[in-house]
């Protein structure tokens, strides 16, 4: 049946006159009534656990804008927590992770199928969600991809340069390598327990991408994405996977074919015209506004979102940020953004 939603028809690659819109991290800390229910949650952890207000998160932004997508609320950490990590959140510092870094500790473990009795609130919010959204609306699930989520165990906190993963990696090849397997694994349960539950595509979040080069990236960036999006696509009918290799510059080349992604987001490190003649040309593309541009607003917001438009209108394209929305974010300048893409049809 072919797609309606206008999410679904870009990842089945139609170039559409205005792209659809949703953000990262649309739901969050720069709208007030995301701040409200925060706080009546009580911590992080509480809100992505709690089915209710988790749903109540989600459904904010597009209460307030009418975005095309609205991606479920959660956590990447969430997989290595229900894999028996201790998670927890240090206030203005972010996540602390109990370590990964000897046999004995990753052999404590639980296997990958074991992580749905922690996860099941998160599909809760999915089912929530699936009943709750309008019905133009397309619910996107999502994980953290395995170097990512692997980074953060290993060195037990985000580093700025992912020092301790590359150490590990060179220090205890087989350790780090199970470490990528058992995470490649359960997030190929994680994410087909959210299909399951309504999600209509899934993203695979790379942060760290950029901090692999050469082989590197393509044995661990490359290849594990190609193994979760083949086995999601086995299991539930072709189901469309967005995949975000966050500062893979020429990488980004010929990552669709390398890995069965239907849309590849890039980020702002590359230009709209470069992403779209070396990216686009093999499929949808996502991208990629800086998300600055929802700080200072103005000229500049409505230059460069028409700029963007303009540079992917040959083929299918999803409008968004070249990453997460920032906390010091001025709603009114979400409004603009919407309102100039929306505002861009042929002659507009």
């Amino acid at each position: 049946m072919a797609a309606t939603k206008t999410i679904l028809k870009a990842l089945a690659g139609e170039a559409q006159d205005v792209p659809p819109i949703w953000m990262m991290r649309q739901a969050g800390r720069y709208l007030p009534e995301y701040r409200a229910t925060r706080a009546e949650a009580g911590d992080f952890l509480s809100l992505c656990y709690n089915s209710d207000l988790a749903t109540e998160v989600t459904l904010q932004p597009i209460r307030r804008y009418g975005f095309d997508g609205a991606i479920l609320f959660a956590d990447i950490l969430l997989v290595p927590q229900a894999l028996g990590a201790d998670l927890w959140f240090v206030t203005g510092e972010g996540p602390r992770l109990s370590t990964i870094t000897q046999q004995a500790e990753f052999d404590a473990l639980k296997p990958a199928s074991d992580i749905h009795e922690t996860l099941s609130p998160i599909y809760q919010t999915v089912r929530n969600l699936s009943g709750a959204l309008p019905s133009e609306t397309t619910l996107i699930g999502f994980a953290g991809a395995p170097w990512t989520v692997a980074t953060y165990m290993i060195a037990g906190r985000g580093t700025p340069d992912q020092g301790p993963a590359h150490a590990l990696k060179a220090e205890n090849r087989p350790l780090f390598e199970a470490i990528i397997d058992r995470l490649t694994e359960a997030t190929i349960e994680y994410l087909s327990a959210q299909i399951e539950a309504g999600a209509e595509c899934v993203k695979l979040f790379d942060s760290w991408a950029g901090s692999l080069s050469g082989e590197d990236f393509d044995k661990y960036a490359t290849a594990p994405a190609k193994r979760i999006v083949a086995e999601l696509k086995a299991r539930h009918n072709d189901i469309p996977v967005i995949a975000f290799p966050r500062q893979a510059g020429e990488k980004y080349i010929g990552f669709h074919a390398a890995t069965g992604a239907d849309c590849v987001a890039v980020d702002d490190s590359v230009t709209p015209e470069w992403a779209a003649e070396n990216v686009q040309v093999s499929g949808c593309v996502q991208g990629n506004l800086k998300s600055s541009h929802m700080v200072t607003g103005g000229d500049d917001l409505v230059r460069e979102t028409r700029h963007i438009v303009e540079a992917f209108r040959g083929g299918p394209h999803i409008f968004n940020l070249g990453h997460g929305i920032t906390p010091d974010a001025d709603p009114d300048n979400v409004q603009l953004m919407i309102d100039t893409v929306r505002g861009m049809g042929r002659g507009g």
